[in-house]
């Protein structure tokens, strides 16, 4: 028997250490693959898939950017077509957004659940929707924003953003989704900018051929992570990719309920993105399905999630053993 060793270098190319060297999309980006951020009203029953009805993103724009920014969000309201629906729509979300000192930096800004300080920083503006078809399948726009009126922070590479979506009141599921626009009337990406959250709340594809996923950063400090996942109903398998591990499976949650794994990092995924994807169940074929999940490193601390993925997409960095049989001494 004559072996052929086969090695395919798969070479991750990291373009930058610091979030600021891609260009925003809609969030969620297409490389998430997520149709929608979803946010329930105060009243609803956690087993719909939210477990707290507050929604933590941030917005990174870099300290190039001198002109205006303006925060659009796409279907604000909670009612018509994309919305869930729990009997009549009676449903109100507040957005609010943050900047100014402590805006990231506090640590309650930072958590997973909405207690204590997480409304820290200067509030910059602010608006509830109910149910309203003018802004049904439309968009609205906060700002204009002076990138200067957001937190300057080293460790994330620009000024940053907050936003928070809290239902304040019914119990229907609001479905939506922002951009970052340097134009208050149509999206246009702003050149360096990202957006990341601690906390991803979102709806699943109800789709079975669809995956989707989401990026946390390894930081050469970490050297494990805990995944938390609530309410994934058993939709199939959470897997996880990285230059080092090729479809490892975390634990998966059943309706209204908390998982979690522990997972070693290993030397060669420091400074890289994972790539946590979810896999549904082809037989299930399972119908709006919201999903919460959070990530931590050894320490407890959260981990931010990047909507555009650090360093790019994650590759397996796989060996592949061909073996090649002589057929002489069959």
């Amino acid at each position: 028997m004559i072996k052929v060793l086969y090695t395919i270098l798969i070479v991750a190319i990291i373009l930058f250490q610091s979030p600021q060297y891609t260009i925003a999309q809609s969030i969620p980006t297409a490389e998430e693959n997520i149709p929608y951020l979803v946010t329930f009203g105060s009243q609803s029953e956690i087993k719909w898939g939210d477990d707290d009805f507050c929604e933590v993103f941030f917005f990174v724009i870099p300290t190039s950017q001198v002109n205006p920014v303006y925060i659009r969000v796409y279907d604000p309201d909670c009612g018509g077509e994309l919305d869930e629906a729990k009997g009549a729509f009676d449903t109100k979300t507040a957005y609010s957004v943050y900047g100014g000192k402590r805006c990231i930096s506090d640590p309650d800004a930072q958590g997973t659940e909405p207690k204590g300080n997480y409304k820290s920083g200067n509030l910059l503006a602010t608006k509830t929707f109910a149910e309203n078809i003018k802004y049904d399948k439309n968009w609205y726009t906060f700002g204009p924003f002076n990138p200067t009126e957001g937190e300057l922070s080293t460790e994330y590479g620009g000024y940053i953003f907050k936003v928070i979506a809290q239902g304040i009141s019914g119990d229907d599921g609001n479905l939506y989704r922002y951009f970052i626009s340097t134009q208050p009337d149509e999206n246009k990406a702003i050149e360096g900018s990202n957006a990341f959250t601690f906390e991803y709340t979102f709806r699943m594809h109800d789709n079975v051929s669809n995956v989707s996923h989401i990026y946390p950063y390894i930081t050469k400090d970490v050297t494990s992570v805990k995944i938390f996942n609530f309410d994934w109903d058993n939709d199939g398998v959470i897997r996880i990719i990285s230059v080092a591990k090729n479809g490892a499976a975390a634990k998966v949650s059943a309706e209204g309920s908390w998982e979690t794994s522990t997972h070693i990092i290993v030397a060669e995924e420091k400074n890289t993105s994972l790539d946590i994807q979810f896999v549904k169940n082809r037989t299930l074929a399972i119908k709006n399905n919201n999903v919460v999940i959070y990530v931590t490193n050894q320490y407890g601390d959260q981990m931010p999630f990047f909507t555009a993925p650090i360093g790019g997409i994650p590759k397996f960095k796989g060996k592949i053993i061909a073996t090649q049989i002589d057929k002489k001494k069959k």
